[in-house]
């Protein structure tokens, strides 16, 4: 049977396969593949797509909740009675001017006779239909070599990224178009053409390198799609936003040059009939606001993260802004086209299309939250040497783009600045800065695990504690805040102790305030030691010793955790807000019961998370972690007195009750207790894992001289994993080979012409043979 080459791209819808009741369709080797997964991972991803499932109604039902006024703001603005695309005369005049090029305005105009309900059901499905393909198509193009457990995930945690962040959410909320002419660039650039023009053959047998351009053999992708077909949708996606243009120069570096032409004529060609149709309205776009600089909002909201938009909030004005602004977007958008091409030679499509997104994001004149979803793409690129090293990229990434400024980092002033241009700053790494890795690089596919003894990364750690205290707020502030529900948990307090005779908290808070050094002192230590000194052992732990730090870790997040969930079961009104209890608030003041924001307490969080008290349990488990730090008597001693400090201090200012003190004791004791439960799992694992790496080890090192013992007994283990060799040397379906460093007398050239699909693994159909001459 003749070879199929990469340049002649897939027979049929599954690459080689059929789609048919025999199994070999997509559907059926997806099934497949699902069954081989053990018990927890077939559930484990069972549960991805249900999230991701849940994620995308909730959604749907988050817009349809609205009221029709609310709802699609931009869509009906534009497609609405009274929308610019339906009276007569500019686009870009009125109160509301549409934002779009004129192109977009041409192309919607058609929509405005069916501007009505139904429109914006269409709508929203149309988008979470786009939404959904754009997040297949990005899992489909990792790059290889990957494992079938990340194989069959990829896609639903795609999705689940995209759902949550937040362009996307304000695609859903806006009705803007913004995920189509990214999809357009995507699909043109991984599904386009896999060959360049004047490609020569550089060599023979199934080891082929080709010479594009330059001399330049590029990896490609497989090429369901022409270079015309792909130039296009790249063109149309460059006349609905402009700055797409980057993607381009990129075409033709990566010696897509048909693909270039036909995208660079396609822009014109759209352009310049937009321009014969709507002369004015082109003129008004182009010219005088230079390709819709100054259209919707100001350019220094802190929305627009573009290098415009944070010059203009730096104060620059005028021809120096303008100046500088052309400087560095030539500068910015030079670098990050040549890693952009560096990454494609090396077969990580999906990575280089994230880089020229950034730059296009830093690059565009304004880049609206609806518009930076190319960063999202950017957790694609592969980070660090260790596993815990790898996760810090995509967590980062994910955090910009799900979270608001404000939550990324602590509300102090010197912070605001980074919370404000987060988005900005992630593009400007990707595009310019973090140093993914190469698929030659050692550790690609198996970085260094990380051990008992290692010492966890620390951007790593910062960016989850910042997380875990974000969502910590969030649930203390969202909780149940029934003012007579809470009062009335009170009352059982109250009458509980009274009836077990500890109803002390009268006598510490009446002491406090005939005192007023106390009450000073009492009130500076409630609001500074419950951070400081947690925060300062978890620190001096992760100095010390990477095991102390870990276990301290865990219990802590475990009680808080538990914390959290006693704070929405049980919401409950803390002394000082019990009306008639005689109680003295000593850090606020009186408070006005009958408002029901309290007074001043309006700018604080949820006043009814009381039980349990993490005041207590957190300085509890400052005194665990001291006695367990040193021997010294006189430390120990002032660690036991810590928690006994803070329990009359949160009496004293009438903040907690003494079963709130003792909740904190329950849940940092069972912190604990998890804290032991999981390293005892670790440990249990610990043995499995050692044992597995080292089988590893010995057969990916045995000696490969062709003798039949070696040879059979490789067979036979790969075999065994379902992973058997395929008809052409290569790997049964499912699996990919690793990657691989260059063999003497290999360059990069001919490593990055082997490269594997950036659509997914290879099947057990495709061949691959010398490219043919064009």
């Amino acid at each position: 049977m003749a070879a199929e080459t990469v340049a002649d791209g897939p027979k049929g819808p599954d690459r080689g396969g059929k789609w048919g009741p025999d199994g070999s369709g997509p559907w059926w080797r997806a099934v497949r593949q699902w069954g081989r997964l053990g018990p927890r991972s077939g559930l484990a991803l069972a549960g991805l797509w249900a999230l991701a499932l849940g994620l995308a109604a909730r959604q749907v039902a988050a817009v349809f909740r609205l009221p029709q006024e609310e709802r699609l703001v931009d869509l009906f603005t534009w497609l609405g009675d009274n929308g610019v695309l339906r009276l007569h005369g500019s686009l870009y005049d009125g109160n509301e001017p549409f934002t779009g090029t004129p192109f977009a305005g041409l192309v919607l105009k058609p929509l405005t006779r069916a501007a009505e309900q139904g429109l914006g059901v269409v709508w929203t499905f149309g988008t979470l239909l786009l939404v959904a393909a754009l997040g297949i198509l990005a899992a489909r193009a990792l790059p290889g070599p990957v494992s079938r457990r990340t194989a069959l995930c990829a896609p639903p945690a795609a999705l689940i990224l995209l759902a949550l962040s937040v362009p996307v959410r304000n695609t859903f909320h806006l009705g803007q178009t913004s995920v189509l002419p990214m999809l357009l660039v995507l699909v043109g650039w991984l599904l386009g053409g896999a060959r360049g023009d004047r490609e020569t053959t550089a060599g023979t047998g199934t080891g082929t390198a080709t010479a594009a351009g330059a001399g330049a053999a590029l990896a490609r992708p497989a090429a369901p799609l022409g270079a015309r077909t792909s130039g296009l949708l790249i063109g149309i996606a460059c006349a609905l936003q402009p700055a797409t243009l980057l993607f381009l120069p990129l075409l033709w570096f990566t010696g897509r040059r048909r693909a270039a032409v036909a995208g660079a004529g396609t822009f014109l060609v759209c352009t310049l009939a937009t321009w014969a149709v709507m002369p004015d309205d082109s003129w008004t776009y182009w010219i005088h606001h230079l390709a819709g600089t100054g259209l919707g909002d100001p350019a220094d909201a802190t929305a627009n993260q573009s290098l415009h938009g944070v010059l203009l909030r730096a104060g620059l004005r005028g021809p120096a802004e303008v100046v500088l602004l052309l400087v560095l977007v030539a500068g910015i958008g030079w670098l990050a086209l040549r890693r952009a091409v560096r990454y494609a030679r090396d077969g990580q499509w999906l990575l280089a299309a994230a880089i020229t997104g950034c730059a296009v994001v830093l690059a565009s004149p304004v880049a609206w939250q609806h518009q930076q979803l190319w960063v999202l793409l950017a957790v694609a690129g592969r980070v660090g040497r260790r596993t815990g090293d790898r996760l810090v990229w995509p967590v980062f990434v994910a955090m910009v783009m799900t979270l608001d400024g404000s939550a990324l980092v602590p509300k102090i002033a010197v912070f605001g600045w980074l919370g404000d241009n987060a988005v900005l700053l992630a593009a400007l790494l990707a595009a310019c800065v973090i140093p993914f890795l190469r698929r030659d690089a050692a550790g690609w596919d198996a970085p260094e695990p990380m051990t008992a003894g290692s010492r966890p990364n620390l951007m790593l750690e910062l960016l989850l504690i910042r997380v875990w205290y974000w969502a910590y707020s969030y649930v203390r502030g969202h909780a149940p805040d029934s003012r007579s529900l809470a009062e009335g948990h009170g009352d059982q307090i109250m009458a509980a102790e009274s009836f077990l005779h500890i109803d002390i908290e009268h006598t510490f808070n009446s002491l406090a305030v005939r005192t007023p050094w106390l009450r000073h002192a009492c009130d500076f230590y409630y609001s500074t030691f419950h951070f400081v000194v947690p925060i300062a052992l978890l620190a001096w732990l992760y100095v010390r010793g990477a095991d102390r730090y870990r276990g301290a870790r865990t219990a802590l997040g475990c009680a808080t955790l538990l914390g959290l969930v006693g704070f929405w079961l049980y919401p409950l009104a803390p002394p000082r807000l019990m009306p008639g209890a005689g109680f003295v608030d000593t850090a606020h003041g009186p408070q006005d019961l009958s408002n029901p924001d309290f007074g001043a307490l309006t700018e604080l969080s949820n006043q009814y998370a009381a039980m349990p008290s993490l005041h207590v349990g957190w300085s509890l488990w400052c005194a665990v972690i001291v006695f367990l730090l040193t021997r010294n008597v006189w430390l120990r001693a002032l660690g036991a007195l810590y928690p006994l400090a803070t329990t009359f201090v949160v009496m004293s200012t009438a903040n907690h009750y003494v079963l709130d003190a003792v909740g904190g004791v329950l849940v940092v004791t069972v912190g604990f207790a998890a804290q032991r439960w999981f390293d005892r799992l670790r440990a249990r694992r610990a043995p499995a894992a050692r044992d597995a790496g080292s089988a590893a080890t010995a057969v990916t090192a045995a000696p490969r001289d062709g003798t039949p013992d070696e040879e059979a007994t490789a067979t036979g283990t790969a075999t065994a994993e379902g992973r058997g060799p395929g008809p052409d040397g290569g790997t049964a379906e499912g699996e990919v080979p690793r990657a691989r460093s260059a063999a003497p007398g290999e360059d990069s050239v001919s490593r990055a012409a082997s490269a594997p699909s950036p659509l997914g693994p290879p099947r057990s159909g495709d061949r691959t043979a010398p490219a043919r001459r064009e």
